[in-house]
């Protein structure tokens, strides 16, 4: 371990527009001896070996040429970690957190599959390879999603009825397409174009006043470089909606569980929502390398039982917006997993 005085840490976001928000809020709430920058990847200059970033210093935003920093915190959306690899190269191994955060929901899929998360994990299959209709005779309920989504996205709902007939959904309840008895349910399908799709077992969620919800845990690794649970917070969706991403409300989840369970259920829940979410990130950095957040998704079934919906590799923090009690914690914690990587040889 060296001696870094004042580490030197780089906030590597998409778009320079959106550089003074997202750095905004992370000097805010962190109170750790570092200098922090904002870039996007247009602004390294490989050749100089120098970045031209966005800081705040005693009150004024300035846009300077810094050296490389120590450590970056990646809140670009990226599946290829080319700039990555390159800033390792210059920083060292590991310095660059979140390296791919723009998950594939497939590669996961099969990898807590094949963990001891297994037992959580819904059916999933990919769209070419079924067919969707036996899928349908046998869960009476599916959903298609994007191997590549985020927000809830394009994701499709699709229920066999009591009468034979399918109803196709986007976002809300209420029917895009109805497939008739006699129609073949593909030859509606393959008009969306699902090419690079999945399809997974639909789990009859358990409802809120007849809303639904899904149960958002952000995991973040903090100041001794190990996962821990931050939040965990219930979205629920608008009423006769299925998408939790677009939701009215955001909740804290010891304000939901006793609507639905026993005392004793509740605390039996949030530990396997603690145990199973830490488990689950373990998992998903031995895939993709150096983490240091991401959530995952669960529903609750009717039988009460968890189930993993999916990961998201760059979570949003927007959401927590009315949560104010989480704010400091939420952007206060990837800051202080740079601070303890600076202080690692390269």
């Amino acid at each position: 371990m060296r001696v870094v005085n004042r580490p030197l840490i780089g906030i590597m976001v998409t778009k320079r527009n959106s550089r003074k928000r997202i750095l905004e809020l992370y000097q805010r709430y962190h109170n750790l001896n570092l200098k922090l920058y904002a870039f996007t990847s247009a602004d390294i200059l490989w050749k100089e070996q120098r970045i031209i970033g966005l800081s705040l210093k005693k009150g004024v935003w300035k846009q300077s040429s810094f050296p490389f920093p120590h450590v970056v915190y990646n809140r670009c959306f990226n599946k290829k970690s080319v700039t990555i690899q390159r800033l390792e190269k210059e920083i060292g191994r590991n310095k660059c957190f979140n390296n791919i955060n723009f998950f594939n929901k497939w590669d996961l899929y099969n990898l807590l599959k094949q963990s001891n998360l297994k037992p959580y994990v819904p059916d999933t299959f990919i769209y070419n390879e079924v067919n969707v209709s036996e899928l349908l005779e046998k869960y009476k309920l599916v959903y298609i999603k994007p191997s590549y989504g985020s927000k809830g996205e394009s994701v499709y709902r699709v229920e066999l009825k009591d009468n034979g007939d399918s109803h196709i959904s986007l976002n809300s309840l209420a029917p895009r397409y109805i497939c008739r008895k006699n129609e073949g349910i593909q030859e509606k399908l393959d008009v969306l174009r699902l090419k690079k799709y999945m399809v997974q077992q639909g789990i009859r969620m358990s409802q809120l006043d007849h809303q639904y919800f899904d149960i958002r845990v952000l995991v973040q690794k903090g100041i001794l470089g190990e996962w821990t649970v931050s939040t965990i917070t219930c979205r629920v969706a608008y009423e006769h909606y299925f998408n939790t991403s677009m939701c009215e409300t955001i909740y804290d989840v010891v304000e939901i569980l006793p609507r639905l369970v026993s005392p004793e259920k509740i605390n039996e829940i949030l530990r396997s929502l603690n145990e199973i979410s830490i488990k689950a990130a373990q998992e998903a950095e031995s895939h993709m390398g150096s983490l240091g957040e991401l959530s995952v998704d669960f529903v609750l079934d009717e039988q009460r039982k968890l189930w993993i919906i999916e990961l998201n590799g760059k979570p949003q923090k927007d959401i927590y917006e009315n949560l104010k009690c989480y704010k400091r914690k939420i952007y206060s914690r990837p800051m202080e997993y740079a601070y303890y990587l600076s202080k690692f040889e390269r």
